[in-house]
């Protein structure tokens, strides 16, 4: 009879220990899908977008420099890109007038990526506003007009951020998928990351001077999109295309 006990006992334990690990191994799982999940929204209703419903958007980040920029234009020129996602920091558009007419002229739609290159969840409130009402300002003069795109400059927000953003008419985009080309890890490791892209991704590229591989992986990251029968657009064509699933954050 001692012997039962002491064998049931072990048993016992066994499954104690199979049901631990399946609850952590559950868990581990549910928090990576959660961090999927399209758009982050807050309690009352502002929202930062990194997934849509279909379709597919190129967007680049410019905060610096005047070498990559037009590269990137005129390879989305030459592929036929009729649609695409410029978020540009005000400081930057003020240095580079011409550019940025260039963008708008052919048809690319800009966004707000800040004006200086500040990680908003390092600053008080105050300061997020008056950095984004600079590069609002920024934009007015270069008669830039209906922007209602921001990104956070280093891609770093709160619900701070979105609550801002939302007071100034702005819609906080996110990404889906980093193409980490900031990281000039080779052509071939950038159009690998991209190529994960599917169906309702936003793509984040840069065209700053610092991203040194991007113009010569468009082309290859372009013709995958084609091979997929994708279609590009602008992000506020995404958000007006399809649905959007939201989760609150603090």
């Amino acid at each position: 009879m001692n012997f039962f006990f002491i064998l049931n006992g072990k048993s016992l334990k066994s499954v104690a220990l199979i049901l631990i690990a399946a609850f952590f191994t559950a868990w581990f799982l549910y928090m990576e899908n959660l961090a999927q999940i399209p758009v982050f929204s807050t309690k009352d209703g502002s929202k930062a977008i990194y997934r849509g419903e279909k379709d597919l958007a190129l967007t680049f980040n410019i905060g610096w420099g005047d070498e990559k920029a037009e590269p990137i234009l005129d390879t989305l020129k030459k592929e036929n890109v009729k649609a695409a996602t410029f978020f540009l920091a005000g400081s930057w558009a003020e240095r580079h007038p011409d550019i940025v007419s260039r963008i708008v002229k052919e048809g690319y739609e800009i966004g707000i990526l800040g004006y200086d290159y500040e990680d908003y969840k390092d600053l008080e409130d105050a300061k997020i506003a008056k950095d984004i009402s600079k590069a609002q300002e920024a934009f007015k003069k270069l008669n830039v007009k209906e922007i209602k795109l921001l990104r956070a400059p280093t891609g770093h927000f709160d619900e701070r951020t979105l609550k801002i953003a939302n007071r100034y008419g702005y819609t906080v985009v996110h990404w889906k998928i980093d193409s980490k080309d900031w990281q000039n890890p080779g052509v071939d490791k950038i159009v690998k990351n991209v190529n994960k892209a599917e169906k309702g991704d936003i793509i984040l590229l840069h065209a700053s001077d610092a991203a040194k591989q991007t113009a010569k992986a468009l082309p290859l990251i372009l013709a995958d999109i084609r091979q997929k029968g994708l279609k590009l657009v602008s992000v506020s064509e995404m958000i007006a295309n399809g649905e959007v699933q939201s989760k609150e954050i603090r």
